[in-house]
């Protein structure tokens, strides 16, 4: 039972304040045998789903923690699953009969029980090359998760600088809140979207690149030296971090717009 499904129930007289306390005590943290201890609280605190890391976890692992949490929360994002697990625990997840939304080029997935409610804000997803697609299709689940639609675009970058122009100017139509910018190479995209239009951009630097400044050193300088104003950055390939962030700046702002419209 989600937080505001026990405090519902309390109020309503469904259950006793008793129950309430000891089912409130279990939103802390769950320890999983010897290896892992989740916040399953987090997403009542701060509005942001756990993880699972799956990349250097073992498949045994990840099943036992999806298990527990998927208990306690609607939603979980399971970021970086190894190639031989990633159909694995998409078999596992339909056997425990849970949701699953899959990105594509992406070894990412989105766990939940219930539909996702997109109730919060909006983002805009671009990127450089389609080499870049996977993590930007890691930001897309993690934004989603916190219940924000996404409008994407893929593959407009500045070798072909014309193609940007139409995607932004269909962005501000929709009044995206915050755009996510992923690029490889030298990674110019970031700076030049960030110097064209009055909205948050986060700037995301993959490992797409070879030679001197390749795995991503290049592009990452480039958007930290980026002399735009309005451009923040996040780590290399790191797309669950810029999800993050896009969906508590968008949610915030719609909040904020919803509390002087009431």
């Amino acid at each position: 039972m989600e937080l505001n499904e026990i405090l519902k129930s309390l109020e309503q007289g469904k259950i006793s304040s008793s129950t309430a306390k000891k089912m409130l005590s279990l939103y802390s943290i769950e320890k999983i045998e010897n290896f892992a201890k989740i916040d399953v609280n987090r997403r009542n605190r701060r509005g942001i789903p756990e993880v699972i890391f799956g990349e250097t976890k073992s498949i045994d692992e990840i099943k036992k923690i999806i298990k527990i949490i998927m208990k306690k929360s609607n939603s979980l994002v399971v970021s970086r699953l190894k190639d031989e697990d990633y159909q694995k625990i998409i078999s596992f997840c339909k056997r425990l009969k849970i949701k699953i939304k899959t990105g594509k080029n992406s070894s990412s997935l989105l766990l939940f029980k219930k539909p996702i409610k997109f109730h919060g804000g909006k983002i805009g997803i671009i990127t450089a090359g389609t080499s870049d697609i996977g993590v930007a299709e890691e930001a897309r689940l993690m934004s989603e998760a916190m219940n924000c639609r996404c409008v994407t675009s893929y593959d407009v970058g500045v070798a072909g600088i014309q193609r940007i122009f139409p995607i932004l100017k269909d962005m501000i139509d929709q009044d995206v809140d915050c755009i996510i910018v992923v690029a490889g190479m030298e990674a110019a995209l970031a700076t030049l979207v960030s110097s064209m239009v009055d909205i948050p951009i986060i700037g995301v630097p993959t490992s797409i690149g070879y030679g001197y400044g390749e795995k991503g050193i290049a592009a990452l300088a480039s958007m930290l030296q980026s002399c735009s104003l309005g451009l923040s950055v996040v780590n290399i390939d790191n797309g669950i971090a810029a999800g993050a962030i896009a969906a508590n700046i968008s949610n915030r702002s719609r909040r904020e717009i919803t509390d002087l419209e009431g």
